[in-house]
């Protein structure tokens, strides 16, 4: 007699992904990199040894002074008196600087992505913007500095220093700028090729750029093309405004929180029990402000985290407000935004130059010296120094931005993906 064997239920039976453990999460073996800002400031250093007597601790770079102007008459029967030469010296002391990797073997066996590339692309980025960093540092030193006067304004303000920055109105100015020209100008200060170059943070490029003066005789901006020649062009140059070359950077400096708290909140606010929304009329709080209680009761530290209409929201680290009625707020100082210009000979940088050193920091790859080679160095080192040669070359202009008004925005910071302390990706709210 036959049998019939199989499947006779009827019901299909289906190998799909769940029933066999095949399927696996794939990933790309290309490693990308935390986005970069261009390093920009080194190329300032126009001023260079170029005749060093011998490796040293330090490098002197001598400035020899002009005689008195000889504007009276010589008499006929006199004969003329001698004056002493005279001079001054500008001394960078040399520093070391320096980073290193270590990858293990195990690292390197298992890792999909293929680890000594990626090493070597970390390593030789954190030399450049730590190097640009020292650069920026010694420009940043400079003693002229200039505040800013408003958007459209016709005379130069009365500020004098960041503290008492208003965020509503010390907004940069084509004035400021033209005044800043006119100093180094009045100062014999040499430009580059006619123009001097400014180093701006992108906000602040915002706000010259939007700015309308009725009647005015503003200079537009123009583009690099239109006044040099392609070999002439500085690198990151975006155009040139009022006697100015400008390179736009978010490395420009910015001073977190160190502006006036001036105009950026005022009076009492209310806030209900329970809720983590309040209240107010006239001026709104700042975001980042921390509540303080008035009549109201709270429990925990409470900041605002934003502002929209006229009711703000805040966090609590504990129960926010207890009992309802009115608070204050600790006002939060806006950013200050450095908006440097610059003309020839602003910034002097020395290094070694023996023993593998120069003008820029070079990779060392690091001695294995473990007894199963397990462990893999890789680092850079620098020797050297930047300061500023001429105080006369350099004009620092102090802003805020409309762009980035205080320190705790919570859709927008200006000092994000900066790359000085490890870089992170972060989104635009």
């Amino acid at each position: 007699m036959a049998n019939e064997f199989g499947n006779v239920s009827g019901t299909d039976a289906y190998t799909g992904q769940s029933t066999l453990d095949f399927s696996k999460a794939a990933y790309d073996r290309l490693a990308y990199f935390a986005l970069r800002p261009e390093l920009y400031f080194d190329a300032a250093a126009d001023v260079q040894p170029t005749a060093q007597s011998m490796p040293g601790a330090s490098v002197a770079f001598t400035i020899v002074n002009d005689l008195a102007i000889a504007s009276t008459a010589l008499s006929e029967q006199s004969d003329v008196a001698t004056v002493a030469l005279s001079d001054s010296q500008v001394t960078l002391t040399l520093a070391e600087y320096g980073n290193a990797v270590l990858t293990t073997a195990k690292l390197r066996g298992t890792s999909f992505v293929d680890i000594d590339p990626v090493v070597a692309n970390v390593v030789g980025y954190n030399a450049g913007v730590s190097i640009d960093t020292i650069a920026r540092a010694a420009l940043d030193s400079g003693t002229n500095v200039m505040y800013a006067s408003g958007s459209g304004a016709t005379s130069l303000g009365s500020v004098t220093s960041r503290a008492n920055l208003v965020q509503a109105t010390n907004t940069i100015s084509s004035l400021d700028i033209r005044a800043a020209r006119a100093r180094l100008r009045a100062q014999n200060v040499p430009t580059f090729g006619g123009m001097y170059v400014g180093y701006v943070h992108p906000d602040i490029v915002a706000d010259i750029q939007s700015e309308t003066v009725s009647g005015s005789n503003i200079q537009g901006w123009r583009a690099p093309h239109v006044y040099a020649q392609p070999g002439e062009i500085w690198t990151g140059e975006l155009g040139a405004f009022e006697g100015v070359r400008w390179i736009e950077t978010p490395r420009a400096p910015i001073y977190e929180g160190a502006g006036s708290a001036t105009g950026l909140s005022a009076g009492t606010y209310n806030v209900t029990a329970g809720s983590l929304v309040g209240t107010f009329t006239g001026q709104a709080p700042t975001i980042g402000s921390t509540l303080t209680a008035g009549t109201a009761t709270l429990n925990g530290t409470n900041t605002i985290t934003a502002v929209a209409g006229n009711t703000f929201t805040f966090s609590s680290t504990g129960t926010g407000v207890t009992a309802s009625g009115t608070v204050t707020v600790t006002a939060v100082g806006a950013n200050v935004y450095g908006t440097m210009i610059l003309g020839r000979q602003a910034l002097a940088k020395a290094y070694s130059m023996i023993d593998g050193n120069g003008a820029y920091p070079h990779v060392v790859p690091g001695p294995i010296t473990d007894r199963l080679r397990r462990y893999v160095p890789l680092g850079w080192y620098w020797l050297g120094a930047y300061g500023i040669f001429r105080q006369a070359s350099i004009m620092r202009l102090e802003s805020v931005s409309t762009l980035g008004a205080d320190i705790q925005s919570a859709s927008y910071d200006p000092l994000v993906n900066l790359g000085e302390s490890g870089s992170t990706d972060a989104n635009l709210a």
